[in-house]
């Protein structure tokens, strides 16, 4: 069985979080440009695991102008 909360924190460190720092943003910026705290950013790009919250989902995604409909499709789940 696939673990859902690491291939959704997988995607969003691979696809937005790791592109945004190659632009030389920081992670501090994407916190508070996706609404959530930097606390939250080093969970979701940890190799630990992190239970992400439908509620953090969301705010990324409205970030992102997505819907979680479309979201759970790029990530294929």
């Amino acid at each position: 069985m696939s673990n859902i909360n690491q291939e959704i924190c997988d995607f969003i460190t691979k696809k937005w979080l790791f592109p945004w720092l190659n632009e030389g943003k920081s992670q501090s910026s994407f916190a508070v440009s996706h609404n959530i705290d930097e606390s939250t950013v080093r969970k979701i790009k940890s190799k630990n695991g992190y239970r992400i919250p439908v509620e953090t989902l969301n705010k990324i995604c409205e970030a992102k102008n997505l819907k979680l409909s479309e979201f759970f499709a790029m990530v294929g789940v």
